[in-house]
């Protein structure tokens, strides 16, 4: 690796990195404590973030609905990359006390919206065949 090379690499790592630890820390927080074992699946084109974060507990999967500091985290990490080598799905799953993120490029599959289904075949992947508990969506505020 050339000595520019590595000192692209080494500033994309200054700045990915801290927003990775940052993304984990705002998932503690939505899960109420302890991360281990969370899978968050994202997904991202230009201008939208899309996501879920699942967690194991016993013999189903439980889904936490993103804050809207977690999505912009999301962005800020998307929208650090190069234009041309911005991932469109993302996978991160915390084991222990580190975090593990895996990507998928546009020329591996191509988001224009978000797919439940890809994001099912993930957490199915991911977990094995729990049934995963959704809370209710919040009621609807009236009109004013």
């Amino acid at each position: 690796m050339s000595e520019r090379a590595s000192k692209v690499a080494a500033d994309k790592f200054g700045i990915l990195g801290p927003l990775y630890a940052d993304i984990g820390g705002e998932i503690a927080e939505i899960v109420g404590g302890d991360p281990n074992g969370i899978f968050l699946y994202v997904e991202a084109g230009e201008g939208w973030i899309s996501c879920g974060i699942f967690k194991e507990e016993g013999v189903a999967i439980r889904y936490f609905r993103p804050t809207s500091d977690l999505t912009d985290l999301l962005l800020e990490a998307w929208n650090a990359e190069e234009a041309g080598k911005r991932w469109s799905v993302m996978e991160y799953e915390v084991k222990g006390t580190k975090f593990d993120a895996s990507f998928k490029f546009p020329d591996e599959v191509v988001v224009g919206d978000f797919d439940r289904a890809r994001e099912e075949t993930a957490v199915k992947n991911h977990f094995g065949d729990k049934p995963v508990i959704y809370p209710p969506w919040p009621p609807e505020r009236p009109a004013e």
